[in-house]
């Protein structure tokens, strides 16, 4: 079956990270599937895309959900809170028997996805891949490239630094959701962080590649830390955020993002630098763009066209480096969607 033949379903279809992913499924030659609570808005979503089918349904209704996902050859979930939506669009899927993708940024979730699915998925012969996104899927891709043949690393460092950030309404609502329930991976497990120390919040600086340069950071509890973990043997993932995006986060007063390009994408630009330590050698990849809601979509469509054309190195519930070659696949965006650098190890 070609790719103008295989529908891709797509949950929460008029969603903003949604409109991206639609997109990119057209643009590589796939038939997407609209699929949501609303038919007003999905209607509204389908008008740019001719021939495009809008499928009403609800997480509390599994028969229509079924329905949604029929003549589906996977399906891509960007319906957030994903506290509410994954269980229930990955147990369509699996009852579908085909690939689930999600866009998921809590760890919870992808903590539930692993231990929840994983024998199901399995046994079922299907790929779930949770939290393939900007976070998730990038890092856990980076950390993948830059570890290279290292068969482990005593630690692991996620630096993310971003010009600014515009939040949506999900990324509020997930931040409300989530708030208290984060997680650090220290000492081989995963575990709430401790208390902070009194005084000033934690800060250190990090030396990003340009155009971002030295950042003050601080630690923030990602969806890396999940999906790194289950692959990769290293005991100590820590994750670093520039402030200034946190700030803008933080402010109820920050507007959501808006369109700086025919292509629907923020100015927003980001880095996310990886660095793998083992023996005292070091070993780096980075990655570096525009708009994180808007790079999801080529790394969660890239993961679906690959998972359907048999490029993957397993089944059942996986992280996105588990299931493929890193670098290749961070080459295939590049540069197109992101700038991909990994420079060979060296002592620091």
């Amino acid at each position: 079956m070609n790719r103008q033949q295989r529908a891709v379903a797509v949950v929460g279809a008029y969603g903003h990270t949604a409109a991206f992913v639609l997109a990119e499924l057209r643009r590589r030659g796939f038939a997407p599937l609209l699929v949501g609570r609303d038919a007003a808005r999905l209607r509204a979503a389908a008008r740019p895309y001719p021939g495009a089918d809008p499928r009403v349904a609800s997480i509390a209704d599994p028969p229509s959900l079924d329905r949604a996902l029929a003549g589906a050859a996977a399906v891509i979930n960007c319906a957030g809170p994903f506290a509410d939506t994954a269980a229930p669009v990955i147990d369509a899927a699996l009852r579908a028997g085909i690939p689930y993708l999600d866009v998921a940024a809590e760890q919870a979730v992808a903590l539930e996805t692993f231990e929840r699915y994983a024998l199901r998925a399995r046994d079922a012969g299907v790929v779930v891949a949770p939290s393939v996104a900007f976070y998730g899927g990038l890092g856990d891709l980076l950390a993948c490239a830059a570890m290279g043949d290292w068969p482990d690393a005593d630690d692991l460092t996620i630096a993310i630094a971003l010009d600014s950030w515009l939040p949506t309404r999900g990324t509020r609502e997930t931040v409300r959701r989530n708030a208290g329930r984060h997680l650090v991976f220290t000492g081989g497990r995963l575990t709430p962080p401790p208390p902070p120390p009194p005084g000033p919040p934690w800060t250190d600086t990090w030396p990003f590649p340009r155009p971002l340069g030295v950042q003050e950071v601080t630690e923030l509890s990602t969806a890396d830390q999940v999906t790194i973990s289950r692959h990769l043997r290293v005991p100590e993932i820590r994750v670093r955020i520039n402030r200034a995006p946190l700030r803008d986060l933080g402010d109820p007063g920050t507007p959501p993002p808006t369109a700086a390009d025919s292509s629907g994408r923020s100015a927003q630009t980001f880095v996310v630098d990886v660095v793998a330590r083992r023996a005292g050698e070091e070993r780096r990849a980075t990655a570096s763009g525009r708009d994180i809601y808007a790079v999801t979509a080529p790394l969660v469509v890239e993961a679906a066209v690959r998972i359907l054309d048999g490029r993957v190195r397993t089944v059942g519930v996986a992280a996105a480096g588990e299931l493929f070659d890193a670098p290749d696949f961070l080459r295939a965006l590049d540069p197109a969607h992101l700038t991909y650098t990994a420079p060979g190890a060296h002592r620091p």
